[in-house]
């Protein structure tokens, strides 16, 4: 087994996953559920140690860490990065620690003052989308619970837009009237590709489909994953509408895993766009690569 030099860290609300790295190599790899929301602040160094232990040795191990573990309810605030600027825009943070064998980085979230929105999480992505492929120049789609469009030149961030649709997704499905209609799992391809191209073509009329999934299954017994299906298309179809200013015309990459950015690559690729697809987490370990270059770059 190569060296463990340095730990990378995605930390999120609900989950925290690490990586033992030997240089650009992962050596080993650990999930825990103690994200950001479950934890006080005094609670986060005990919940990396309990993950990460086995990996430290005498020395100080130095752990770069992204995401919510920076949020103001996190481990320590990591001021936003004001865009336009680099994805990773300055040195992250140090977090206070007790143990003498960790010393955690934590990389700064993106602003945009006008119009108002922020990210945690995607800008590391981004940055390590970015260092594998410097020439690109267009639009990066992040898919999740708040999806990002985020317009990148000259390896800038330029500008981004959030859009709800994964929460929407999961309310609707499952606090609102269509948790009756719409089913957990399996999927419709034509069903969604037709309520995609519905909502594209006239996204006022959302609210009114939507109510649709319910009476279709209750007058002629819509299967549960054709509504799933169409409740994403709609949603999605919306987004893309929405979005069409970032998307229309520009090359496109979408960062996310399969079966999250599967939709979001079909979706495009029915507008006549040919998408790039990249996998969420090598891309967050090549960001967190580029964090641990400044880092080591800039005196502490």
């Amino acid at each position: 087994m190569s060296p463990i030099d340095w730990i990378a860290a995605d930390w999120g609300t609900s989950h925290l996953r690490a990586w033992a790295m030997a240089g650009t190599d992962v050596v080993a790899e650990a999930k825990s559920i103690k994200g950001m929301g479950k934890l006080a602040r005094d609670e986060f160094e005990p919940a990396l140690l309990e993950l990460v232990e086995p990996w430290l040795g005498a020395a100080s191990m130095q752990v770069i860490a992204c995401g919510m573990v920076g949020a103001r309810q996190g481990w320590i605030e990591a001021p936003y990065a004001t865009v336009p600027c680099l994805p990773v825009a300055a040195a992250p943070m140090k977090a206070p620690v007790t143990d003498p064998r960790l010393d955690v980085r934590i990389v700064a979230g993106l602003r945009q003052d006008n119009p108002a929105d922020v990210m945690r999480g995607e800008e590391t992505q981004i940055a390590g989308f970015v260092a594998l492929n410097p020439n690109f120049d267009g639009v990066i789609c992040l898919p999740g619970t708040h999806t990002k469009w985020a317009h990148v030149s000259a390896g800038e961030v330029v500008s981004f837009q959030t859009f709800m649709t994964g929460e929407m997704f999961s309310l609707l499905g499952t606090a609102s009237v269509l948790r009756h209609s719409v089913g957990s799992d399996g999927w419709d391809n034509e069903a969604f590709a037709e309520a995609l191209d519905e909502a594209q073509s006239r996204p006022e009329r959302m609210a009114a489909r939507l109510f649709g999934l319910r009476a279709e299954a209750l007058l002629h017994d819509q299967r549960p994953e054709t509504a799933r299906a169409r409740l994403s298309g709609y949603l999605i179809g919306a987004e893309l509408a929405a979005a069409r200013p970032y998307w229309l015309g520009q090359q496109v990459a979408v960062i996310g895993a399969q079966a999250i950015a599967a939709p979001y690559l079909a979706g495009l690729t029915q507008q006549g766009l040919a998408p790039i697809q990249a996998a969420a987490d090598p891309m967050t370990r090549a960001g967190l690569m580029a964090a641990r270059k400044l880092a080591s770059e800039t005196p502490t």
